[in-house]
């Protein structure tokens, strides 16, 4: 585990950094999540072997420090990321995102500009107004959810998520969510559509329909389907990242035949002037 001390955080940020020749492939995590957690076995894929992988947890999460004086609004998380990156001294990587992640990720990409060869985004929050559990995560007032609202939480939830939320400073998950709820000044899918990097939206099969597809297709944003898995799609189906394919022309089911392992062929081919691969023909 490595770790660099943020200005902007004013902490300490902690990555795990996985050796290898090809170009960087960084990963950005979600809400209450920590990329130490959720994404080693993705990492580990033989569709990556010889390539670096960054796995950062941001600040307030996972491995990371949790000050509570830090806002952990978007913004200021794109700008840690930022810094790390900066400490990295990397020059050239693709860069991926889940969920709130996917927001950061959006963000430190315009703040990293042409360093950024691929953005991948996983079911970000591409506006305001945030997701089911930024919602209900909001809805109560900080000191609440601080003193009751996430142990309740905690102990109702289930699913993986309960691994890595426990992990998660309550602070920083009450401010990261409103911050998802207040949105930027301008949106994360404009934001998005303006950057000049290559760039993929990644949707779990069990999320759709999903309501931004269309919309982001009509920007000439390709859109990969990831088989048997939903929004946690990391830890419902890792190895079906191998097998994600792009979407159909309007974004309702996933192509099957040549299409297979369609997005790590993206990520395999990001350069500075590669292009994304066309789109397979659709199969009966």
């Amino acid at each position: 585990m490595n770790g660099f001390f943020s200005s902007v955080a004013g902490a300490t940020l902690r990555w795990l950094d996985l050796p290898g020749e090809g170009l960087p492939l960084v990963f950005i995590h979600g809400l209450g999540c920590a990329s130490s957690y959720d994404y080693p076995r993705v990492a580990s894929d033989p569709a990556l072997n010889g390539r670096r992988k960054i796995l950062i947890d941001l600040p307030g999460f996972g491995y990371s420090d949790k000050p509570h004086d830090f806002s952990y609004n978007i913004h200021k998380q794109a700008q840690a990321v930022e810094q790390v990156l900066n400490h990295l001294r990397l020059q050239r990587f693709a860069l991926y995102g889940h969920s709130m992640g996917g927001s950061i990720a959006i963000e430190a990409a315009g703040l990293l500009a042409e360093r950024v060869t691929m953005l991948l985004v996983s079911e970000p929050n591409l506006f305001a107004g945030g997701g089911e559990y930024s919602r209900r995560i909001a809805a109560q007032a900080e000191g609440a959810f601080i003193a009751e609202g996430y142990a309740r939480m905690l102990a109702e939830e289930r699913s993986p998520w309960a691994g890595c939320l426990q992990n998660s400073a309550p602070w920083a998950v009450w401010r990261a969510a409103s911050s998802l709820i207040n949105g930027s000044d301008t949106p994360w899918f404009t934001q998005l559509c303006q950057l000049r990097c290559q760039k993929m939206l990644i949707v779990g099969e069990q999320s759709l329909p999903y309501a931004d597809i269309e919309r982001v297709e009509a920007h000439g944003i390709p859109v990969g389907i990831v088989p048997h898995a939903g929004h946690s799609m990391a830890w419902e189906n890792p190895e079906g990242w191998r097998n994600s394919s792009p979407a159909t022309a309007k974004g309702r089911r996933r192509q099957k035949g040549s299409s297979r392992g369609w997005v790590w062929s993206v990520i395999q081919r990001s350069s500075v002037n590669s292009a994304i691969p066309a789109r397979p023909p659709n199969r009966p």
